[in-house]
């Protein structure tokens, strides 16, 4: 299996969702803003790194996490999930991939700290939006990653796609 955490940049929410995903964040509080900005990939990616996948590690169960970030494309996604159906039925390889968009968990503190910071290189309005956002979003972006690991176990398709549009 194969997890993957989608959003605009790639390196935010889904950032947070990865190191979530393999345990490195505490679940039972707040994060610090030392705890959020010591995420690997938080606030790091720039534009050239759109529409790339980058390898947080392996959960607890041997799966590999990715994130990557697919700005406004409403079609990235399915293309990838389309291009991996190709590549099952060609080489005989099923392997279940799960698409979990991340977006939905962002707050506007977040949206905010990513265009300040990223978009136009002013960090020190940024980075403490980024941190005020992290810290609105972590018990959403936590749910959604427990969501997305249990459809993954229960569902039967080979390529699943998460929305997630009910974590807003």
């Amino acid at each position: 299996m194969i997890y993957i955490y989608n959003d605009y940049a790639g390196t935010h929410s889904t950032a947070l969702a990865a190191a979530y995903h393999l345990n490195k964040l505490p679940t039972d509080r707040k994060l610090t803003k030392d705890e959020i900005l010591h995420v690997d990939y938080f606030n790091k990616l720039t534009q050239k790194d759109f529409g790339k996948f980058f390898l947080h590690g392996i959960d607890e169960d041997g799966h590999p996490v990715y994130s990557i970030g697919r700005k406004r494309s409403k079609f990235f996604v399915p293309a990838l999930k389309q291009l991996s159906t190709i590549l099952q039925e060609r080489y005989g390889q099923k392997e279940k991939i799960i698409f979990s968009n991340t977006s939905p968990t962002v707050p506007l503190a977040m949206t905010m700290g990513g265009f300040f910071s990223r978009g136009i290189h002013i960090d020190f309005i940024g980075v403490p939006l980024l941190v005020i956002g992290a810290k609105q979003a972590c018990d959403t972006i936590q749910h959604l990653v427990e969501h997305t690991k249990q459809t993954a176990k229960s569902s039967s398709e080979d390529i699943v796609i998460l929305d997630n549009k009910n974590f807003k």
